[in-house]
């Protein structure tokens, strides 16, 4: 393993959702997972993208008179197709980190779907790029002592 290409530090098999999943059994997964984001997929094509941060913005608020029971019904109706970001840009297992980190800082966005011959193969998000680069510091300091 050489360390510089986004296969070396990306999550192989994400856990996934399709469009129509509700928004509540999508949190769950999330929590389940221990994972923020994850990939919409429609069959076996990646439409979108959705993140523990869009179903944060899709809760309302306690204050304006509805009450837990009513924003469980609500948010148990509502679907990922209605808060994902829809065609989510992409990158290849080949792809140098360093790229991968670049289209990120570029298009203001904390994770990458991975596609390689039109399936996703895997997802590489901002943590999984600091973790690879605080791993490849040490290993460079380690060598040259």
């Amino acid at each position: 393993m050489s360390g510089n290409q986004v296969r070396d530090w990306m999550t192989p098999n994400p856990v996934t959702v399709s469009p129509g999943t509700s928004l509540r059994k999508a949190h769950w997964l999330m929590i389940d997972n221990k994972v923020r984001r994850l990939p919409v997929v429609d069959g076996e094509h990646l439409v979108g993208i959705v993140t523990m941060e869009d179903l944060r913005r899709a809760e309302p608020s306690t204050g304006i008179g509805l009450d837990l029971v009513k924003i469980t019904d609500m948010l148990s109706r509502m679907t990922v197709r209605q808060l994902m970001t829809k065609d989510p840009k992409t990158i290849t297992p080949d792809t140098p980190l360093i790229e991968a980190a670049r289209m990120m800082l570029e298009q203001e966005i904390s994770t990458l779907p991975v596609m390689e011959a039109g399936q996703l193969v895997g997802i590489i998000t901002e943590s999984d790029i600091f973790r690879a680069y605080v791993k490849l510091e040490q290993k460079k300091q380690y060598s040259t002592t």
